[in-house]
């Protein structure tokens, strides 16, 4: 095709529907797709990221889920080198990719790349790792909120790794990161994106995301956490995920199952509200209003693909990706 290859994106807060519409919609327009979640990333965590089951991956092929164990740490650019790959293989097939999730910082570094910021310095991550053990994250998220407010408002209080990530690059550069962030990147090329985005008014998406963890906990979330720390040990990057580390507090005594549930609940909920900030900020992002009836809001996600494969080219679209 002389045009740009399409690729759709689906983008929305936790417990917003964005895999259900991902299926059905990859589904109709001969699709495949590529998760942009950091935690699905891990295997065995399959409850408590709310990951797609064998039966929907036999539907549609999914790209990047299951790749590491959960005490491996990942690095969003890994995902972008690893996920570009997974564009070329769905486009080698005449396929279209969808990607679908959550994790905004890895969807921007897939589209619109990386900075080129200042390599690690393993001395320094490690003083700040022993200041978090002693005295929590909030610590050193407070010391980056005054050198760096824009990135201390986008990283949360208790995710240690990142705040370290975005101190260690001021102090090792002079330069914030958010000032890293404004510089030219290694964009991807050759696609043309539709962006959808999936808003959920917020007293409906709170219920939502307290329903979820009811049920989580309720679906053998539990038992889960319980095999997982049994392999692995408990600093483990999985288990600094939401859902994991309460449920972990619970196992060694730390906190009850009542609070465990509550906290989750709350946590779930900051981080969905982060989440909408992110996406909100970028303008390529066209919202459908998911007001509780399915069937409209999938109807509008479907016209919206169709017009926008019909502006790269019907004829191509239809012919060339096996549009039914």
């Amino acid at each position: 095709m002389s045009n740009p290859y399409p690729g759709i994106v689906i983008v929305g807060p936790t417990a917003s529907g964005k895999s259900r519409m991902g299926i059905a919609l990859a589904t109709r327009f001969n699709g495949e797709i590529l998760s942009c979640d950091a935690l699905q990333l891990y295997r065995r965590m399959n409850i408590g990221t709310a990951k797609v089951t064998q039966f929907e991956r036999e539907q549609v092929p999914h790209h990047m889920l299951d790749l590491l164990d959960p005490a491996e740490e990942f690095s969003a650019g890994t995902f972008q080198d690893l996920a570009r790959k997974s564009l070329e293989v769905i486009r080698g097939r005449g396929r279209i990719p969808f990607v679908v999730g959550g994790t905004g910082f890895y969807l921007r570094a897939l589209l619109e790349g990386l900075f080129d910021g200042p390599s690690r310095e393993e001395t320094l991550r490690a003083r700040m790792r022993k200041i978090i053990e002693r005295k929590g994250p909030k610590v050193l998220h407070r010391a980056l909120e005054r050198v760096d407010p824009q990135s201390a408002s986008q990283i949360a209080e208790a995710d240690g790794e990142r705040i370290i990530r975005a101190y260690e690059i001021y102090l090792v550069s002079g330069q914030p990161m958010s000032w890293w962030q404004r510089q030219p990147r290694n964009a991807l090329s050759g696609y043309r994106w539709l962006k959808i985005g999936i808003h959920v008014a917020r007293a409906r998406l709170y219920e939502r995301i307290n329903t979820r963890v009811d049920q989580m906990f309720r679906s053998g979330f539990l038992e889960e956490v319980e095999s997982l720390m049994a392999l692995y040990p408990g600093d483990s990057p999985g288990f600094k995920a939401i859902g994991y580390r309460q449920a972990v507090e619970y196992f060694n005594g730390h906190r009850s199952l009542d609070d465990a549930i509550e906290d989750t609940k709350m946590e779930s909920r900051r981080y969905a509200k982060r989440q909408v900030t992110w996406f909100r900020r970028d303008p390529d992002i066209h919202w459908i209003e998911d007001e509780g009836e399915s069937e409209k809001l999938a109807a509008e996600a479907e016209a919206m693909v169709e017009r926008f494969l019909g502006e790269i080219g019907s004829k191509e679209a239809e012919e060339g990706f096996g549009i039914c």
